[in-house]
């Protein structure tokens, strides 16, 4: 309970990038014993969400935009295979599911809400996997996708037009439905890569919630 509830709290960005995170805090507001915070902070740890200091305690990760690359090159990789596959072959179950997110979608755009944007962004893209029955890639995709979902959820607070992003999506179900699998492809692979160019913008917005430009060349070095 302690693990999910502290790490869709850093997801939903209500504790940024740099946070310092209190053992003893946290225990109190979880109303445990500081084991399983400690043991929380460790599984988060291995997943690059926090970042456990000795002697200075513990920070929630900064967003790694090497991380956000490489996570966004496997999505690509993976999402234009699969949204191939669904154009073949999709079950109606799903393209209704498909269909009633682009509706959801339409309110949440409404009421500008990015935690609902980025609940049913993230359903629908897991909806062509499942379709696809390839729900076991998706659960592997998604233990990497930690710094790169967090630059998308911070994008979905900085922007206030989102009508692109659904339009992909209209366009992506559109063309399911009509099996085009050459344009469902490379509309996937536009897509995606619009995570890259807005991390320029979000790094310019928000420096304080990525690694510094002198530690990604010392990481390379």
């Amino acid at each position: 309970m302690v693990y999910n509830e502290l790490k869709l709290r850093i997801m939903n960005l209500d504790l940024p990038p740099g946070a310092s995170l209190s053992e003893k805090e946290m225990a109190l507001a979880f109303d445990v014993s500081r084991t399983p915070v400690r043991e929380s902070f460790v599984r988060l740890a291995q997943e690059g969400l926090v970042h456990v200091l000795p002697q200075r305690g513990t920070k929630v990760a900064l967003i790694d935009p090497a991380y956000v690359e490489e996570a966004r090159f496997m999505r690509e990789q993976l999402e234009k295979a699969v949204i191939r596959l669904a154009c073949v072959s999709f079950p109606e179950e799903q393209l209704l599911q498909l269909k009633h997110n682009l509706m959801l979608q339409e309110e949440s755009m409404e009421k500008h809400d990015g935690k609902q944007m980025f609940e049913l962004d993230e359903a629908f893209h897991r909806t062509l996997f499942e379709g696809c029955q390839k729900l076991g890639i998706w659960s592997v995709m998604q233990q990497m996708n930690a710094h790169l979902n967090r630059s998308r959820r911070l994008w979905l607070n900085a922007s206030s037009d989102w009508r692109h992003l659904y339009k992909h999506h209209q366009q992506m179900a559109a063309y399911i439905e009509a099996q085009d699998g050459e344009r469902a492809e490379a509309l996937m692979q536009e897509h995606l890569s619009l995570s890259i160019t807005d991390l320029e913008v979000l790094r310019a917005q928000y420096s304080e919630y990525f690694i510094p430009a002198s530690s990604e060349v010392k990481k390379k070095c």
